[in-house]
């Protein structure tokens, strides 16, 4: 079953079980899945959904920080509720190990020598790993290893 059809499933499930929090994240997703099937005049599809969500985990994650300056428990608690609910449409996560092991191969696979290079292998990484680790991190390992 596709991730796509697998968000469908799990919206009538949570309104069938009246499981109001997470059919509010559901249908976040699914409205912000749309926009952007509008906007880029894409067919949906299971890499477009791990987009959409990667950015929701991304603002839940950004709002969890400023909600702690705040000391904000119970947003914080909410927000947290909700990234438990989207990490199920993500793919399982690469661990630092294999992240390396794939950098390393491209590293090699493109020659790369200096920091002039890394253009090259951020584009030859960025496919195998997108959606199932943090790009930022992926940076600072490249740059990194080509220093």
């Amino acid at each position: 079953m596709s991730l796509v059809e697998k968000l469908k499933n799990d919206m009538i499930d949570a309104m069938k079980k009246k499981d109001k929090e997470r059919l509010t994240v559901i249908r976040m997703v699914k409205a912000a899945l749309d926009k952007e099937r509008i906007d880029k005049k894409v067919e949906i599809n299971d890499a477009l959904l791990i987009d959409v969500v990667n950015k929701q985990v991304k603002l839940r994650k950004d709002s969890i920080e400023e909600f702690k300056k705040a000391s904000r428990v119970d947003l914080i608690e909410k927000t947290e509720q909700e990234l438990d609910v989207l990490k199920d449409y993500l793919p399982e996560p690469l661990s630092k190990e294999e992240v390396e092991n794939i950098i390393e191969e491209e590293i090699k696979n493109v020659h790369a020598e200096s920091m002039k290079d890394m253009g090259n292998v951020m584009r030859q990484v960025t496919p195998r790993v997108k959606g199932k680790f943090d790009m930022k991190e992926i940076s600072e390992i490249i740059k990194r290893k080509l220093n």
